[in-house]
């Protein structure tokens, strides 16, 4: 799809797709796999595809988290660390998608996403097990955030994340979930900002090395800014028993279209 070819029906998809991406981006994550299904209709190769699909959810990762501000307060050392690390992982991932076959992460990311769909159910139980064991241990509270074993974690997710993106967020929520002892709200709004790092440091990198169409970009840019707002207000109003339940539907979704296509 390019500014020449693309027919106003194709224009009006992929921003429509934008919209739907960055409202479910800023409430659980997975709108790649709205967006990137989408392009590869209108006529645009693969990677073509993967690279604008990340360069137009830059703007709409950013407009969800300035919706979740409130819940960033008294966040900011813990998003500074786990932004830190994630956006090691999103290059390294940007960079993998540019030198590696997509066969080779495709196959184990459903896997990924069933996991952290298994920790998000399992998180209030995990995390008590978790926080039982620190205590029993001498330790009064958990480490704010999350200690050595979610840094791995945000690092590897991160990988994945500038690789190809679907069901980002349902990995870190799933990670954070686990190993920070806080209110999934809060948790959510600490997930977008990772995601607009990583989206952000892989965008970058693809700006000069990878071949894109600016048409794509622009469309899901807008689209993504307005979903961003809207994913804020309807997801910030969800009690944590339903949104866990919305991330669980969204990532059995995720994995039933990765192991279709």
């Amino acid at each position: 799809m390019s500014p020449l070819s693309a027919s106003f029906w194709d224009s009006l998809a992929v921003l429509a797709a934008g919209i739907g991406a960055g409202t479910i981006n800023t409430i659980v994550g997975s709108g790649t796999l709205i967006t990137f299904p989408v392009l590869l209709a209108t006529g645009l190769p693969p990677v073509t595809a993967n690279v604008s699909n990340t360069l137009g959810l830059v703007p709409g990762s950013l407009s969800g988290a300035f919706g979740y501000r409130k819940e960033l307060r008294g966040q900011r050392a813990r998003v500074l660390r786990l932004g830190a690390v994630s956006l090691v992982g999103g290059l390294a991932g940007a960079i993998l998608l540019l030198n590696l076959p997509s066969d080779s992460f495709d196959t184990i990311v459903p896997v990924l996403i069933g996991l952290a769909l298994v920790l998000v159910v399992l998180q209030p139980r995990l995390a008590a097990a978790v926080r039982r064991r620190q205590e029993a241990a001498g330790g009064d509270t958990a480490h704010p955030d999350g200690g050595p074993a979610l840094m791995t974690g945000m690092l590897l997710a991160s990988a994945y994340g500038g690789y190809f993106g679907a069901a980002q967020g349902v990995l870190y929520l799933g990670l954070m979930g686990l190993f920070l002892h806080d209110d999934l709200q809060r948790i959510n709004a600490v997930k977008n900002v990772v995601a607009a790092l990583v989206n952000g440091i892989a965008a970058v990198f693809f700006l000069f090395v990878a071949e894109f169409d600016w048409t794509a970009v622009v469309l899901i840019a807008v689209g993504s800014t307005i979903g961003g707002q809207i994913g804020a207000k309807v997801g910030r109003r969800l009690p944590p028993t339903v949104l866990r339940g919305v991330i669980v539907t969204v990532g059995i979704l995720a994995i039933v279209q990765l192991l279709l296509r």
